[in-house]
Order: structure tokens, then C-alpha cells, then sequence
């Protein structure tokens, strides 16, 4: 009865609702008028046949005739009377069959429905909220944001500012609060004071305006705001942004750092104090082709083998499991132990050519150039359109301009020059075509590739990429880390960095005991016992009571390790 009256009190109090209303009052009392006119003639008409009929016949008359039942069982005999039917036969088609439902539903029905959609969706947070996350758009982020924060359990709320959309949110189980992002008023009823962050994850100007008003309704607030522009930080800084994501730049460096051509071979993808995570490639090392016991790694550098790449699927460094050319082993250690590990997969070989093939101009493959180049690495590229010669400069030492599906293009681009090649158009289904072309073009070639929809990745690796990294995931791992108050740990597409909080099951055994990575095919990266980070924990390491686990794994991964271990 409250959710109706609530809906009724939205409904009469639309300015737009009364006039409606107004305007179907009008038509009905119309109808009406007809009706009346009609069954008096009706009564005349009779009169005229020398037939007497009473006046409430009459409309009984017309009423059938409008409505097209015509029950037949009053009927005129001269051609006059019959000339009238007509009349009134075709005015009810128009008025009744027509006219009027198409008033009732645009002047009753669909305003009712949509009184009904926005008091279905909420306007304020509950008043004991606080600690949450405040989500300022709906976009391809927020899925993969709102699955980190449940799954850490800390409260969210994504502002909406369409109310049928907010209305669908809802009902598909998304926290989500009916408001306007330029609003002072919209913030206060989210309890921003009592906010963790505040999220701003539109357009550039737009994100702009939501930090000068976030600012005006809690000063203090955290907020972090992604930057589409690189000339949009100091902007968004000087609004009041606590942390700005420049995220499509981040996902190119993040794209040229998972390449292991020239001088190095391990590239650091995560820190915990004074323990690196890495990947390091063994293709034209002395340990490619040898079992992970046999390699001897942890023996002569301390370095410790956690998981191993095949092919975008991160598996277990089993002792048995082989390293082949195309394996990236993640690893954990210390700088120095990383740096011995670097002087092990040394060879006397002539080193690959030090070039990298990228195909496309955009944001992202711009921002891998740059990478690249402060790697000392030489930088091939194909771009499309040719306005865009100007906007990538001289990033590339070689820019192609014409089509990356043309493999005369590719050729004089360098693919037959260089070991790796970076796909970075904005399109899923342009960067599966060329993993297919460039994987056929050049079956030994490396390949790493973003992609914008997670729906795409299984396609994308059966398509030949051997690494894949996307734009949501990347901005929820930032977002986490934040709240988290850690450096981000970038994986692959598909594979997540969690913080659980140790079962009460798994206090005081052993690593090996727990057999975690056994039951569940995650890897534990490092155990963090109060103020204590554990990195690297050899497999004889007790499980402290109350601790946390740092993991590596998929979120199907997570929920066996919840099922198993509950």
C-alpha cells in the first residue's frame, strides 16, 4: 500500500501528469458529447420510420454500432436511417477502436508506467551507510568494479541518471541510486561524507563537474577520476581529483611491458615491499623445454616459480609441468634475485631483432609506443586513417598509413622483421581477424592484444594472441588497489589479484597441508599477518589465524575456494 501511494503521489504531482490528465478529460467528455448527439438522432430517426423507441435504447444503439458489435437486433428499414448507421459505424471505428486507446495510453498508461519506473528505483542510500564506493557512471568499468567489491565485500552505489535504465539496474540486482552526477543534493543523499570513494568514470568535462561538486558536498572524500585526454590530469587535479587514471595510456604501457624482447627478460608486474612479481619468457633460453624441477631456478637464483602462461591460461608451476617457447612463467623474488635470474636465461645467441610491430594509431597503441621507445626498442606501426599522421608524429620509427588486413601492409610495416606484434585497435572483432592473419603470416610471431569486451577473450586466444589485456579489469584492479592501499597487480584477461580473509579451516596448517593451489588452481602470492607481509611463502609456511591470503586466480576460481573451504 506505501510502494502504491507512492507511486500515485509521483504520478499526480507531474506537472506534465496534470495536464495529461486535463487532455483525456477533454477527449472523454467529447466521446461523450457524441454519444449523446448520436442517440438522440438515433431517437428521431425512429420517430421519422414511425417506430418508438425509449431514450436509453438509444444509446444501447449507438453504443453497439461505435463499438462495431452490432448485435442487429435494431435496425433501420429507410435509406436515410441506414445513411446514419454508417455515420455512426465509422466515427466509432475512429473515436472508439482508434482515438481512444491511443489517448489512454499516451496520456494515462504510459505516464502511470513511468511513475511506476521511478519509484521503483531508489533516491537515497540507507542512513546507517558508510565505508561505500560511489559509482558515477554505468559503464564498461563498472561491471568488473562492482564483481572486485563484492567479492570484498565493501558496499557500492552507481548513480543513474535515467530512471528506466536505473529501474533495470536494480531489478538485475546492481545497487544503484536514480540521481544526476552535476548534483550537490544527489551526493548528500549517498552519504558522501561517510564515503570510501568516490568513482568518476564519464567524459572528461563531465567527470571535471563531478569533482567540483563532490568537493562541495565532502571536502575530504577520496575521489579518483579517469582521464581520457592526457591534457585532462592537471584539470581534473586542480578540481580536486585525489587520484587521476589516464587508463587507455596505463593499458599501452601495461601492453609494451608484457614483451620480453632485447636486453631483459623479466618484466615486473606487481610489488609486495621488497618481493617483485615477474614473468620472464624462456623461448631461446637453456631452460625452454625442461621441467620446472629440472630448470634449477629456485635452487641458483631464490627466485620462485608460482604459475606458468600458456596461451592466456595461467596453470600451476607443477614440478613436472614443461616449459615450452611459448610458456611465461610469473614468478616471485627479490630485486637482486630477480637480476641473477635475468644472468641465468642469458645466452650467447645473437639477440632478436629489438622491434615491435603495433597496428593501430589510437591512444592506446600511442601510449605503447612511447613505452617502447623508453625501452630503447624500435617501434613499426600500421594506422588507418591518414589524419592521423599528424596525432602520432614520430613515435613510430616506420608508420605505414593503409589498412592492417592487407598484408602487403604488414610486410612493409616489418612483420617479417620483428618477434612481437601489439594489436591495439579498439575493435574485438578487428584484433581477432588480424591474430588470425598475422598468426598465418608469421606462425612463430608473438602476439599481444587488448580487447574491450571480456565476451571476446576465448575467441581472441583460440585466434592465436598469446597475451590479452582489456580496458575494464584494468581500471577495477586500479580502483581496488586504491581502496586497498597496494600497488595494482596487472594479470592477463581472466585472472584476478584477491585479498580473502583465511578460513577459520586453514589456521595453523601448512601451505602444502592446505593443498589451496591443488583443490582450487589458485596461487598464493603472499600472507599478511597484521603489519607482517609474508611474499613468497615456501610450501612448509603455517597459516597464521586471522590472516589474509593474497591469491591469483579466475572468479570461478574464488568461488570453489568459498565452497571448498567454507
Amino acid at each position: 500500500m506505501k510502494f502504491l501511494a507512492t507511486q500515485i503521489t509521483y504520478f499526480l504531482s507531474q506537472n506534465q501528469t496534470r495536464q495529461n490528465i486535463k487532455a483525456l478529460a477533454k477527449y472523454l467528455f467529447y466521446l461523450l458529447l457524441i454519444i449523446a448527439v448520436f442517440s438522440i438522432l438515433f431517437h428521431f430517426l425512429m420517430a421519422y420510420e414511425g417506430r418508438d423507441y425509449s431514450w436509453i435504447t438509444g444509446v444501447y444503439w449507438t453504443l453497439t454500432v461505435m463499438s462495431t458489435l452490432g448485435f442487429g437486433d435494431i435496425t433501420f428499414e429507410s435509406d436515410l436511417g441506414r445513411l446514419f448507421s454508417i455515420v455512426v459505424l465509422m466515427s466509432g471505428i475512429v473515436l472508439l477502436l482508434i482515438m481512444l486507446p491511443f489517448a489512454f495510453i499516451r496520456f494515462f498508461y504510459a505516464p502511470w508506467i513511468e511513475a511506476q519506473i521511478h519509484t521503483q528505483s531508489p533516491r537515497e542510500a540507507p542512513p546507517e551507510t558508510e565505508g561505500h564506493v560511489i559509482i558515477c557512471h554505468y559503464d564498461s568499468i563498472a561491471p568488473s568494479l562492482i564483481k572486485r567489491l563484492n567479492q570484498n565485500q565493501i558496499p557500492y552505489f552507481v548513480i543513474e541518471q535515467d530512471a528506466a535504465a536505473a529501474a533495470q539496474l536494480y531489478q538485475s540486482g546492481v545497487s544503484v541510486i536514480h540521481g544526476f552526477v552535476d548534483s550537490r543534493k544527489t551526493y548528500e543523499r549517498l552519504a558522501v561524507k561517510k564515503a570510501r570513494l568516490v568513482f568518476a568514470n564519464a567524459e572528461d568535462t563531465t567527470n571535471t563537474n563531478i569533482t567540483l561538486t563532490v568537493r562541495e558536498a565532502a571536502p575530504d572524500v577520496p575521489i579518483a577520476a579517469i582521464a581520457e585526454s592526457i591534457d585532462s590530469i592537471d584539470i581534473l587535479e586542480l578540481s580536486g581529483a585525489t587520484h587521476v587514471l589516464p587508463l587507455k595510456r596505463i593499458l599501452g604501457e601495461h601492453l609494451a611491458n608484457r614483451i620480453s624482447i632485447g636486453d631483459r627478460r623479466t618484466n615486473v608486474i606487481g610489488r609486495f615491499g621488497e618481493w617483485l612479481v615477474v614473468e620472464f619468457t624462456v623461448h631461446d633460453t637453456p631452460v625452454s623445454g625442461a621441467k620446472i624441477r629440472e630448470t634449477q631456478i629456485r635452487e641458483q637464483t631464490g627466485v620462485n616459480i608460482i604459475g606458468v602462461w600458456e596461451r592466456g591460461n595461467l596453470l600451476l608451476a607443477e614440478p613436472d609441468r614443461i616449459l615450452s617457447d611459448f610458456s611465461v612463467p610469473v614468478a616471485v623474488g627479490t630485486r637482486e634475485q630477480i637480476e641473477k635470474l635475468e644472468e641465468m636465461l642469458k645466452v650467447d645467441a645473437p639477440p632478436p631483432a629489438n622491434a615491435v610491430l603495433i597496428l593501430g594509431g589510437g591512444k592506446v597503441g600511442r601510449s605503447a609506443g612511447i613505452a617502447l621507445k623508453k625501452k630503447n626498442l624500435q617501434v613499426f606501426m600500421v594506422e588507418q586513417k591518414k589524419e592521423m599522421r599528424e596525432v602520432i608524429g614520430d613515435i613510430p620509427d616506420r608508420l605505414v598509413i593503409g589498412d592492417a588486413a592487407d598484408c602487403e601492409n604488414l610486410f612493409r610495416a616489418g612483420l617479417k622483421e620483428v618477434p612481437l606484434v601489439i594489436l591495439s585497435t579498439n575493435k574485438d572483432e578487428v584484433n581477432i581477424y588480424l591474430s588470425i592473419y598475422c598468426r598465418r603470416l608469421k606462425p612463430d610471431i608473438r602476439i599481444v592484444s587488448r580487447i574491450t569486451h571480456s565476451r571476446n577473450l576465448e575467441a581472441i586466444h583460440r585466434a592465436g594472441a598469446d597475451f590479452v589485456l582489456s580496458y575494464a579489469p584494468l581500471g577495477a584492479e586500479w580502483i581496488i588497489s586504491l581502496l586497498q592501499g597496494r600497488e595494482p597487480v596487472i594479470m592477463g584477461e581472466g585472472v584476478e589479484f584477491f585479498t580473502i580473509k583465511l578460513p577459520e579451516k586453514l589456521a595453523r596448517k601448512t601451505l602444502a597441508d592446505s593443498r589451496i593451489g591443488a583443490l582450487t588452481g589458485m596461487v598464493v602470492l603472499a600472507i599478511q599477518d597484521g603489519e607482517k607481509t609474508i611474499a613468497n611463502p615456501p610450501p612448509e609456511t603455517v597459516l597464521p589465524k586471522g590472516s589474509q591470503l593474497n591469491i591469483l586466480g579466475t572468479t570461478e576460481q574464488l568461488q570453489n575456494f568459498k565452497i571448498i573451504f567454507k
